[in-house]
Formats: C-alpha cells, sequence, structure tokens
C-alpha cells in the first residue's frame, strides 16, 4: 500500500508529535538517557514556543501513561472553573454562552501543573534539562510554521486596538522568512529556574509548581484574569480567576476508562473528557463485523459517531453522577445500535441509560459564521474565522485555537499519549512579562443550570482532549491521538479500526497507512465551540475517499460535503511489540508540520 511516508521502526525510542521541532528534541532527551516521561515533557514545552496558536503553558493537557511493568493511569491537567465563576454571574452580564474568548473563558490553568506533576514522578530528568529546548527556540528563534501568521493576521485587528501585549508580541514575530521569538517567555522560565530551589530534583521541581501557582508567574496570570478585556460577546469583561483559585488546584492521577474490543483494551480519561464516545463508537460496531472501507463500513461509523455523541452531550461532564458503565454495556448498546437504520439520521438521539432521562441544552441547528466550510490542508472545522462583535473589534476575525498530540515510548517500554491544548495566542491577552495568555476552556460549559457540563465552580469544564492507548492482551503496545476538538473521537476511531482490521507491514503495526487513510467526520451534535452550532445529517469526506462512497453516502440521505483530499485529521502514533521490542512510529503528513522520529 502506498503511503505518504513509512511507518518507522526500531528499537531504541520513537517520538511523534504535531511539530517537527518538539519531535525532535524529544528524540533528543531519549538519546540524552531519558525516558519517554522527561522527553513528552521536552516536548510539550518545545510546542509552547513553535505551535503557540495551538497550545500554552496555561492552557490544559490530559494524558494517558503507561509506565513499564506498572498500571495505566490518566494525568488530568484539566483546571477547574474558578470558584466566582457561577451562571449567575455569567447570565448577570446579559450573557446566554460563556465567550469563545476573554479572561470570562479561562478556567484555572491546568497544563504547566500537570507536566510538572508528570515530570516529578515519572521522569528521570531535571527540570532545566528539559526546559533547554523550549528555552533555546524561543531565545534564539525558529521558523513560524504558516499557521502562525494566518492566525495572527485574522486578528490583527484586534490586537492593535484591544490586546496589546499580544500585538507587541506577535505582530513583529510573525512575518514571512524571518525567524520568530518569544523573549519574554524565555525569561519567565530562566527567572522560574533561578528561583526554584531545592535538596533534591523533585524539591525544585515541586518549587516550579509553588512557584506558578503562587509566585511571580502565579501573580501575573490573576493580575491578566482581573483586567477587562474584548471577548466574543463584543464587551469588554474581566474573568474570574483568582490567587486562591490557583493555590487550591493541583493536577492528579486517576484510572483510565477502558474498554475490550477484539482482543485490544482501549484507554481513555473518564467523562470529563469525551473519551469515553471512542469506546461508546466500538460498543456500538456490530457484531458481525464490517468490511473495512466500504460505503455501508462509513454509513455505520457515522451513524454510531452520531449517538455516542448525543450521549456525550446528555450524559457526560463534572458537573453530575455520570451513568458510564451503563453507557458502555453491551446491553444498552444493543438497543442503540438497533436505531441505525439504512438511512442517514438528521436527529440528535440521546438515550436513557437505566431509564433516567436525557436532557439537551438549548443549541442551534444552524452553523456558525463559516463554521463548517471546507477547510484546506491540515486545518479541521474548529480553526474557521468566526467574527468578533463590538466596536474597535467589530471587523476583527477570531481563531478558534486546535491543539497538539505527542506520543512516545522509550526502549524500556515506558509509554505516553497527550494532548496538549488551550491558551492559545488567539484566546486571551498575553500575559505582560510571562510571554503566553490564559485559555478559554470554560467555553465548553454551558449556562443553563442542571446539565451535566454546566458551568459549575470547582469542576472541570468537558474538555475535548483525548488522548488514546490501547493493550493487547493486557499489555500496553499503542498509543495515538490528534487535534480537532469534536473530531478527535471521531478521527481516532477511524485510525484504530485501520489499524486493527487490517494486516500488518513489515512485521509490525501498520500505522502510518492507518494515518493517511482517507478519513471524515459529522457535525451532527452540539459543538463544544462557541457559538455552539451543530449541523444535522452532515458528513465531511476527504475527496480521495472515492466514488463509491460518496454515491452510497448520498444515497443514504447524508449531507455530504466533500473537502480537500488530505482535510482530514492530524494523527500521531507510536507503538511496542512486547515479543520482540520492536518499536514504531508514525506521524500525520496532513498540514506538513508532524513528524515522528526514532531508531
Amino acid at each position: 500500500m502506498f503511503t505518504t511516508r513509512p511507518t518507522l521502526q526500531g528499537t531504541f525510542g520513537m517520538c511523534a508529535s504535531t511539530h517537527w521541532l518538539a519531535s525532535q528534541s524529544a528524540m533528543a532527551v531519549l538519546e540524552d538517557g531519558g525516558n519517554a516521561y522527561d522527553a513528552a515533557v521536552a516536548a510539550a514545552f518545545v510546542l509552547h514556543v513553535v505551535e503557540p496558536h495551538l497550545n500554552g503553558p496555561a492552557g490544559d493537557v490530559p494524558a494517558v501513561i503507561a509506565p513499564a511493568g506498572g498500571p495505566v493511569r490518566v494525568l488530568c491537567g484539566q483546571g477547574p472553573a474558578p470558584a466566582g465563576a457561577g451562571i449567575a454571574h455569567y447570565t448577570s452580564l446579559g450573557l446566554d454562552l460563556v465567550p469563545g474568548t476573554g479572561p470570562l473563558a479561562a478556567p484555572v490553568p491546568g497544563a504547566f501543573d500537570a507536566w510538572m506533576t508528570l515530570l516529578r514522578d515519572y521522569g528521570t530528568k531535571p527540570l532545566d534539562e528539559v526546559l533547554k529546548y523550549a528555552v533555546g527556540y524561543a531565545e534564539n528563534g525558529h521558523p513560524p510554521v504558516e499557521k502562525i501568521g494566518e492566525t495572527v493576521d485574522s486578528v490583527r485587528e484586534l490586537f492593535e486596538t484591544e490586546w496589546t501585549t499580544s500585538a507587541e508580541l506577535y505582530l513583529p514575530a510573525a512575518r514571512p522568512g524571518a525567524l520568530m521569538y518569544n523573549r519574554p517567555l524565555a525569561a519567565t522560565w530562566r527567572r522560574l529556574l533561578a528561583e526554584a530551589t531545592g535538596p533534591t530534583r523533585e524539591a525544585r521541581i515541586d518549587a516550579a509548581r509553588r512557584i506558578w501557582r503562587e509566585g511571580f508567574i502565579g501573580e501575573a496570570l490573576v493580575r491578566s484574569a482581573a483586567e477587562p478585556a474584548m471577548d466574543t460577546s463584543g464587551e469588554r469583561h474581566a474573568g474570574t480567576l483568582t490567587g486562591d483559585d490557583l493555590a487550591r488546584w493541583e493536577a492528579t492521577y486517576e484510572d483510565p476508562v477502558t474498554y475490550d474490543w477484539n482482543g485490544w483494551t482501549v484507554c481513555k480519561a473518564g467523562p470529563w473528557s469525551q473519551g469515553p464516545a471512542l469506546l461508546q463508537q466500538l460498543a456500538l460496531l456490530p457484531q458481525e463485523g464490517l468490511e473495512y472501507g466500504t460505503p455501508e463500513y462509513v454509513h455505520t461509523l457515522v451513524e454510531g459517531t452520531k449517538l455516542a455523541m448525543a450521549d456525550r452531550e446528555a450524559w457526560y461532564g463534572d458537573a453530575a453522577d455520570v451513568p458510564l458503565a451503563e453507557l458502555l454495556s453491551a446491553d444498552y448498546n444493543a438497543g442503540r445500535r438497533a436505531l441505525i437504520g439504512d438511512k442517514a439520521s438528521y436527529e440528535l438521539r440521546p438515550g436513557s441509560p437505566g431509564g433516567r432521562s436525557p436532557r439537551l441544552p438549548k443549541v442551534s441547528t444552524a452553523p456558525g459564521p463559516e463554521e463548517f466550510s471546507p477547510m484546506g490542508v491540515g486545518e479541521p472545522t474548529m480553526h474557521d474565522p468566526l467574527a468578533v462583535p463590538g466596536e474597535k473589534g467589530r471587523d476583527s476575525a477570531h481563531r478558534r485555537g486546535d491543539t497538539c498530540h505527542i506520543d512516545v515510548v522509550d526502549r524500556w517500554g515506558n509509554m505516553i499519549s497527550a494532548t496538549p491544548s488551550g491558551g492559545w495566542l488567539q484566546s486571551n491577552p498575553v500575559v505582560a512579562g510571562l510571554g503566553f495568555p490564559l485559555g478559554t476552556r470554560l467555553q465548553m460549559t454551558w449556562l443553563e443550570p442542571g446539565l451535566p457540563n454546566s458551568l459549575t465552580p470547582g469542576r472541570r469544564p468537558r474538555t475535548t482532549l483525548t488522548p488514546s492507548l490501547a493493550l493487547r492482551d493486557g499489555v500496553p503496545v499503542l498509543a495515538f491521538g490528534t487535534p480537532g476538538g469534536d473530531q478527535q473521537d471521531q478521527w481516532q476511531a477511524h485510525f484504530f479500526l485501520a489499524v486493527a482490521l487490517r494486516g500488518p507491514v513489515r512485521g509490525g503495526l501498520d500505522l502510518q497507512g492507518a494515518i493517511d487513510a482517507p478519513n471524515w467526520h459529522t457535525d451532527s451534535f452540539p459543538s463544544s465551540f462557541y457559538p455552539r452550532g451543530m449541523r444535522p445529517g452532515s458528513v465531511t469526506v476527504e475527496s480521495r475517499i472515492g466514488p463509491d462512497v460518496l454515491d452510497g453516502l448520498r444515497r443514504r440521505g447524508h449531507d455530504v460535503t466533500v473537502a480537500h483530499p488530505w482535510s482530514e485529521g492530524r494523527l500521531c502514533a507510536v507503538a511496542r511489540d512486547p515479543e520482540t521490542g520492536l518499536l514504531s512510529a508514525a506521524a500525520n503528513a496532513r498540514g506538513m508540520q508532524g513528524y515522528a522520529v526514532g531508531r
């Protein structure tokens, strides 16, 4: 089978991420004797520098880790809503949705503390050795990818007239052909390293965590949150984040949610993420199986996605007791599977686990401005510009940020899948003196009371970030994930089935072939992003998918959008054969950024 690149194979270590500099930095850590967790942390901080339109240190990150010989665990780097972020506060401002940008949408930042916690508990390297790659690129420059300049151009007027700290940093930095710098960020990390003292490696990492929460970084974050800034509502609002919110929260570990399918065990984060929706897509597959890649196969997967995402909307969230065991049970999904007919559904059809009645938010059945237009190479729909109404920002555009991904496996068998996001350069004004903005994950909550994902102080907004790790016969063999918001678990489901249902390549899993396979997504459920629209009956497919599949989908009544041939997904993956020790890796060619490295 032709692929854009080979599936890499070796025995020493493999790294795959959404940017080649992050992948190579992770590999440099492995070459220097570090393990997969040291490498992932180094890659993450490089991604903050080289993909600032996709993630930042004040964003969020869930990770699934499989330490060699130990249990699989989920690291939660999703901060909760601040104590002052109640529904009444937002509705008193005349809002019916949390804005898509600005301080009001900022939760407690989660990414930095999560990466520090991982490095302390599972890494081996001191903090300065994993941060040096990010500091070097921020201080000495790096070649910016085209999308940074496009993103900055889309919010140029907003930066010039409202978010002046962002203008100072990014308007000079995004010039074509020039190196891009973030010297304020480099200075932040250098000061952090100088102040984070202690007698041991672990003590110095914990000192860095305290500085983030209560020292010069925490103080600057709180000051920035308290400064009113223009957001997508067209008004200037201050946020609710306080020093107490920062001081009280820290990243945590938890058991993964798992589902067994055809000898595989797939591990995901809990229903504070959308992760279990991938597991339910597997549970909804027909018992007799389907022929991979046929029109019936694609139709069945798309219809199963609609049912799983309807259940996500009705039942998932950190503000409720989620009936997860029932949602993933065989009996429940047998009943749900019976709803998949020969024709595309245009309804949002959540189920009633345990006889409970579902409750859905009030959503628009029309997309937001340009929200569902086909995109170019590597551009999922959440990158579409959305107009920012109101005074000086009225004619500016806002781009929703996307996400990054990192997978690493080392020669000892340690494995990680992590999906950092949030804290995008277009999400909030750059914090003065720090070189990065706050995040906006609260936009994923609802201002209607009583929903599982209602905005609730101290509770996590339901995130679309959803890394994956899979076991064979109880042994970790595969870590994978992708950017893409609501599309993440759709693209990952197809990738996983392509790996599981097709034959191996050169003695290992055909990771690159599964990544390169034509992909698709549906928007037939409420978007997790402001302004929360949906497009019933839709399916967007890459034009490479083939005329037989296109005809078959249209005959079944799907509202088909044919997109660019390489537009759906930005997957990364690593694998390990436990019998031979053979390591594999692959990364998405869409967007011409993601790369795998290894030996």
